[in-house]
Parts: structure tokens; C-alpha cells; sequence
């Protein structure tokens, strides 16, 4: 059976697009069925459209409360009956109403090595540290901010002369590839979550 996608993005869908072209193939045993956006105008949803996905659009200010909108965005997810949902460039976190039903099966992709440098801006912060290694860590979302057990992890060496960048460009490569790989395994080989440990038979 192949197993129902939802992809979260807010920007121009790079992530998305790989699992688009990874789902093109039968074998791979997904299909994106919805993308959800927290913004309109993004290139994200071009590639949605282009892809024939449907979309929907969920910004914050168009709730009178932060826990409507996070009600609202778990209501049109769940209307798509996703097996996996995909935090790919999404910047937002969802609270209690969505993790309640969606936290055991809510993957996020993060620019760094988590727990080092989580939030929004891992690259410049692994330089600013002067790792000699950044990465990119692949998790499911609890409520916290790049908190939640670990899947995979790939490691990207920092060089000489790199700037935020270039070193974000060289993560992104190597993002793309393990979001692909794992979010194949999940879906195709099942998986368990014992505390932090997460397992893929």
C-alpha cells in the first residue's frame, strides 16, 4: 500500500520537490497527497500545483488565536488522512492540538546537529562556534524546538573559508538526500519510538 504524504513548507519547496521526484517512483512507496503552506505567494506551492498536488494556505494572522490557527492546520491535514506528515521548511511550531494527533508520526528536518544548534539559524550559529563538522538531523517533532527523537543524522564538513552560505547550500545537498532516504524507510519498513530511541527494523 503506499502511504499518504502531507508536507508542511514556507518557502521555495527545495525539500518538497525531492520528495516529489523520489515519489515519482513507484517503488519509493509514498505519495505527497496535500502540501500546507503558512504563507501565500511561495514557490512551494508552485511546485505543489505543478505537481498536480493539492494545497492549502493556513497564515497565523488570519486567526484570532494561535491555538485556532494550530486547531485549523491539523483539521486540513487530517482531512488528507496522512500516514507521514513532513515539517519540510516549515517555520512554525505547532502546539498541543496538533501534536495530539499527529506527534508519533510529525518528522522535521533541522540544518545542524541536533542537540547542537537548534532554531532557525544552525548554519551561521555552527560557524560562529567554529565546529569543524555541521549536519543535518532528521527528528519527529515533540513541543519543543528541535527536541524530539532522533531518526538520522548526516555530517558535513565545514572548510576553510566557508561562509554561512556556502555551508548552508552543502547541508542542503546532503538534508535532501537523508529526507528522502528516511522518509522512504519509515513509510516502507515501519518504525518504533522507545523514549528517545527511534527504530527501523
Amino acid at each position: 500500500m503506499t502511504a499518504r504524504l502531507v508536507v508542511l513548507i514556507s518557502g521555495s519547496g527545495t525539500n518538497l520537490q525531492a520528495l516529489l521526484d523520489a515519489c515519482a517512483d513507484a517503488a519509493y512507496g509514498a505519495r505527497v497527497v496535500a502540501v500546507g503552506a503558512d504563507r501565500d505567494g511561495i514557490a512551494g506551492l508552485d511546485r505543489a500545483a505543478a505537481a498536480g498536488v493539492p494545497s492549502f494556505v493556513d497564515g497565523l494572522k488570519a486567526y484570532p488565536a494561535r491555538e485556532d490557527w494550530d486547531r485549523a492546520i491539523a483539521e486540513h491535514v487530517a482531512a488528507y488522512e496522512p500516514d507521514l506528515v513532513v515539517s519540510a521548511g516549515f517555520l512554525k511550531i505547532l502546539g498541543k492540538p496538533f501534536m495530539e494527533r499527529f506527534g508519533d508520526r510529525y518528522v522535521n528536518t533541522h540544518n545542524a546537529l541536533l542537540p547542537a544548534f537548534p532554531g532557525i539559524h544552525g548554519p551561521r550559529d555552527a560557524l560562529a562556534y567554529g565546529v569543524k563538522v555541521a549536519g543535518a538531523t532528521l527528528h519527529f517533532v515533540d513541543e519543543g524546538i528541535d527536541t524530539g527523537p532522533i531518526i538520522a543524522q548526516v555530517a558535513v564538513p565545514v572548510r576553510d573559508g566557508d561562509t554561512e552560505e556556502s555551508l548552508t547550500e552543502r547541508i542542503k545537498a546532503a538534508e535532501r538526500r537523508q529526507l528522502v532516504e528516511y522518509v522512504g524507510r519509515l513509510v516502507r519498513e515501519g518504525w518504533t519510538i522507545t523514549g528517545r530511541k527511534v527504530t527501523i527494523p
